[in-house]
C-alpha cells in the first residue's frame, strides 16, 4: 500500500511539474501558484513544490523570495538536483535564465556537457548522498560525449 501511494505522490509531482511549466510558460502565473500552493499543503515533505515556486516568483521578478524557496527544496531533500542547479544558476550575478522544473532537465543538462562535478549515491536504506566525482571520472565524462 505504501508503495503504491509513493508512485501515486511522484505521478503527481511528476504531472505538476509539467502543468507548471505550461503555465509559466503561457506567463499563466496566478494559475501556477495555486496549483504549487496546493501541492505544498498536500506534500508539506516534497521538494518539488518549493522548487517550482522558486522559478514563478524568479520569472516574477522576487529573486530574494525564489532563491529562499529553493533552499528549502534543498533542506528538504539535499540530493534534489532541480532546486541545485536552480540555485547555481540564479545566484549568480549573470544568471543564463535556464530553469530545471524536474530531474529530465537536470539529465537533459548533463547529456549536453554542462554536467557537475558531483554524483549522487544511494545506499541500502534509499538515503541519497552526493558524492563529488573525482578527476578520472570528470575527464572520462567529457570525452564520452
Amino acid at each position: 500500500m505504501e508503495k503504491k501511494n509513493v508512485c501515486e505522490n511522484k505521478d503527481y509531482l511528476n504531472s505538476l511539474c509539467r502543468t507548471v511549466r505550461e503555465l509559466i510558460g503561457n506567463q499563466d502565473y496566478g494559475k501556477g501558484e495555486i496549483l504549487i500552493c496546493d501541492a505544498m499543503g498536500r506534500y508539506p515533505h516534497a521538494p518539488a513544490p518549493h522548487n517550482l515556486i522558486g522559478i514563478l516568483l524568479e520569472k516574477t521578478g522576487n529573486h530574494l523570495s525564489a532563491m529562499k524557496h529553493f533552499r528549502a527544496a534543498l533542506m528538504l531533500d539535499p540530493t534534489y538536483l532541480p532546486a541545485r542547479k536552480n540555485l547555481e544558476g540564479y545566484g549568480t550575478f549573470y544568471s543564463n535564465g535556464k530553469c530545471f522544473y524536474d530531474e529530465n532537465d537536470c539529465i537533459l543538462d548533463e547529456s549536453t556537457g554542462n554536467g557537475s562535478s558531483c554524483k549522487i549515491e544511494y545506499d541500502t536504506h534509499e538515503t541519497g548522498r552526493i558524492i563529488r566525482r573525482n578527476t578520472y571520472e570528470t575527464i572520462n565524462k567529457q570525452t564520452r560525449i
